[in-house]
Parts: structure tokens; sequence; C-alpha cells
């Protein structure tokens, strides 16, 4: 088995070759804590939480290290924080905002199974690894001080010699194309408009440190220079996998990659560059302007996170994803039909099968192609019905006993198990003793409260009847 990774800087599917098999590295863009979280949001989650656990499984639990960073310094925060908390010191307001928030965001993402990463850093906890890389950068060359800010200079970049990328080859741009498309700020003291900012003067009452670079004012980092000083801290000045979404390539990915193998005159910050592609709501883009926003807590009120997260994998990660109510709904009969399946079978080692699908680039659709080849060997196997279960928990599912899911569904429904087990057991009675009108006016009541009966054979050829909720 061979792990190939699509990466997107050389735009190819690669061989995965770690700098070091005994210390696996990644890297990938976590929130920016103002806010719940998005469904959007939860596509890199589960999209880098199944590679995480494909990494795991290959090298070996003790030998991955993940790191996923928590932004806790941002305009949104600020703005978040004046407004909820008005009575407040701004500093004070903003520690309130991040701290529920990121609370917020762990439950969700513990709701739909993902891992916890082996990291997780808040920009404002590496202020000074950050300044340290500023003062790298000023002092190569590559940077330079302007009206109390540090500004990058892609043009630098481009003009040293050596082992350094060219800026602009993750996002395949030339620099006129990211001038004529960028999301750039217009400024006097810039020398190009493509220059973007390290470091930038604090406002008022708004979260501020001593400045690098010899500047008298205090100030705060810009967004992207966060990203280089956490991965560096905690990864080193190379590592295997960088990730997030699509929508992060340019600006922020193609700054973050500029500022470190310019900082440590290197080739490359990550050999591989993993991006999730777009999520539409019902085959249009979400925005709160259409109504169609919806954050992940919103779901988990009316969905189990298992069923979240498998609508999620249907789709490869590097497709665009529609996030549909039909979708969800077959999701769960899906999921319905697996936990019945797997019934708590014991067993630790998932199907060669699944994994060989996962090695081919994270390829999801046919890893749930594999799983339900495996579901129809497992309904008169027993080993392999352990190989099923395995091989679910796997990938974040069946974190609930078999009995737990079915009671979930019961219990959101109002049905009491006790009372459709009794009609049942009167049902069969009635079948012995050939009294159709009766066993058919049962079957009709039951379906009227939207339980579905299943007659069939257990392994002895004797009936038996299932049931389950439409």
């Amino acid at each position: 088995m061979q792990l190939r990774l699509y990466d997107t800087l050389t735009r190819e599917k690669r061989l995965f070759v770690p700098l070091d098999p005994s210390n696996v590295r990644m890297y990938v863009c976590g929130p920016t804590v103002y806010d719940f979280a998005h469904i959007g949001n939860a596509r890199p989650v589960i999209v880098f939480d199944v590679l995480f656990r494909l990494l795991r499984h290959v090298y070996g639990e003790s030998h991955v290290k993940y790191v996923r960073n928590v932004t806790d310094v941002d305009d949104k925060i600020n703005d978040r924080a004046a407004r909820d908390y008005p009575g407040l010191p701004l500093n004070e307001a903003i520690r309130k905002v991040t701290e529920q928030t990121e609370r917020q965001f762990h439950e969700d993402v513990d709701g739909l199974g993902a891992l916890r990463p082996t990291v997780e850093p808040r920009a404002t906890e590496h202020i000074a690894e950050m300044r340290t890389l500023i003062e790298k950068l000023v002092a190569s060359g590559f940077a330079y001080v302007a009206e109390d800010h540090v500004l990058f200079s892609p043009q630098a970049m481009n003009a040293a010699n050596g082992v350094l990328p060219r800026y602009g080859a993750l996002a395949n741009r030339s620099l006129d194309e990211m001038i004529a498309g960028a999301r750039v700020d217009v400024a006097p003291y810039k020398r190009d408009n493509t220059d973007f900012v390290l470091w930038k003067p604090s406002k008022p009452g708004e979260p501020s440190w001593p400045s690098p670079s010899g500047i008298a004012v205090p100030g705060r980092p810009g967004w992207h220079i966060e990203c280089s000083a956490m991965a560096w801290k905690h990864l080193g000045e190379q590592f295997d996998i960088h990730g997030g979404g699509i929508d992060l390539v340019f600006p922020h990915h193609e700054n973050e990659l500029a500022q470190s193998c310019c900082a440590f005159h290197e080739a490359r910050m990550a050999t591989t560059w993993m991006h999730n592609g777009f999520l539409q709501v019902e085959g249009e883009k979400m925005s709160k302007s259409l109504g169609n926003f919806v954050t992940i807590r919103e779901l988990l009120a009316d969905w189990p996170g298992e069923v979240l997260r498998l609508n999620m994998l249907k789709t490869h990660y590097r497709s665009p994803i529609d996030w549909t109510l039909k979708g969800l709904e077959e999701s769960a009969k899906t999921l319905d039909d697996w936990y019945a399946v797997a019934a708590d079978a014991a067993s630790d080692q998932p199907a060669e099968t699944i994994v060989e699908a996962l090695s081919d680039d994270l390829n999801t659709a046919q890893t749930i192609a594999a799983l339900h080849g495996l579901r129809s060997a497992a309904v008169s196997n027993e080993q392999m019905r352990g190989t099923f279960a395995a091989s679910l928990r796997f990938l974040g599912f069946l974190g609930q006993s078999a009995a737990e899911w079915k009671g979930r569904k019961q219990q959101a429904s109002g049905v009491d198990a006790a009372w459709v087990e009794g009609l049942i057991a009167a049902r069969a009675a009635a079948r012995v003793r050939k009294d159709f009108k009766e066993s058919d006016r049962i079957r009709d009541e039951l379906a009227a409260k939207g339980v579905v009966l299943k007659d069939g054979k257990d392994a002895d050829g004797k009936p038996v009847t299932t049931w389950e909720l439409a």
C-alpha cells in the first residue's frame, strides 16, 4: 500500500514520502473564533480528520503530529467583542468572545466525530515567534518598515537568486494577475501593490504588543505571519502537509509559503499542499443574504453528527459539494442500515480495501463503495461483520452502540420501543393462528406511527420480524 496525495503546488498526485517517517507532521488552518462555525467550515475539519486517522494507521499514532491553529486576533473578533460586551474594556471583551467561541467550536466538531489535533495553538501565544520571523525577513531584504508597518515584498522574493520558489506558484498566477484580482489594500506607504502586511500599528484600545524592527508604537500581527509562526514553532522550518480550504490558496497560503521560505532560505515550507473544494447549499453559494447560511450547531440540532460526516465524505474532498436535504436523508438511511448490520461487532483492523481507497488521495467515494461491499458480506459472515464494524470506526463512525443509535431515533419520533415490540409479538401470534385480518390491522397501526416492519427468516429458517422508523 502506497499513499498518494494531490499537491496543489505541483498540480499532480504524487507518492507521499514523509521527511521523517517517525515524525509525520501536518498543519491545517483552523477557526477564527468570533462566531459559530458554518457547515463549510466543517469540510476541512472532516477531511483532514480522515487524513489524520489514515496517517496514524500507516505510521503509528505516536508518530503523527497534527497542528490546527486558532486565530484569536482579528478585526471580526474586535467587532464582535465591542458589540456583545460594550461595557467591558475591549481586551477583556475579546477574551470572553474567543474563549466562548473556541468552546463552541470544539463542541461542534466533537459532535462530527473528529479527533482532537495533537496541538491547537492560539495566535496570541506566538507573538515572539512572529516577531522573530519578521526580523529575519527585514534583515534579509524581503520585508521593509514604512509608517510603523512592516510589509513583505513579493517583488524582492522573485528577484532573489537561489532556491526560493516563485511568488504566485501556489495560486498559479503571475504578479500582474494577482494585482488585477487580489484582495490587497492600497496604501501610499507600499512600494508595490502586491506588498502585504506582516505587522501594523494597533488602534486605541485594540490588542497590542511591542513592535519589531525598531518601531516605537505598539502593534499587532498580520493574519498570514500568524500561521507561519505557529507552524514553525510546532512543526519546524519544513514539514510534510499543509491543508485548508481552496479559498485559502490565495492570498493566505501563498503568503505563508513566501514568508516561511524567505525567512529560512528554503525551497519549500510543506512537502504537500492540500485543499478541499467549495461547498454549496441546495445548488447555491452559501450566504446570509440568500437565507441558506447554516451553522454546524443548527444542523446538529436536527441530525446526528455521523449523518453530517457521511454526507460530507460521499464527495471527493477536492470536488465541489452540494449540501442538500435529500443527501442528508439518504445518509441517515445508510447509517441506520450500517448500525443494524454492524450491531456492536468487535474488531480492531479495518479492511484493506478501505485503507487502499483512502490511500488514493483520500478517495472517500470509493471508500464508501467499499463499505457497501463489506456490508453485504457482513450479513452472513461473522468475521466480515467485525471487519465492517472496524472499518466504520476507523472512519469515525459507530460512535454509539446499536441500541443507542436506534433509541435516538425512537426518542426523536416519540415511539415507545416496548409498545412496538409488544404489537409485533401480537402480530406474530395472529399470523400463527392465521388471523391475517388482525395481523394486517397491527401492521397498519404501526405504519401510522411511522414504524416499518420487515418480515424475514433467521439463521435457522424461522420467521422473524424486524422494524425501523420510516
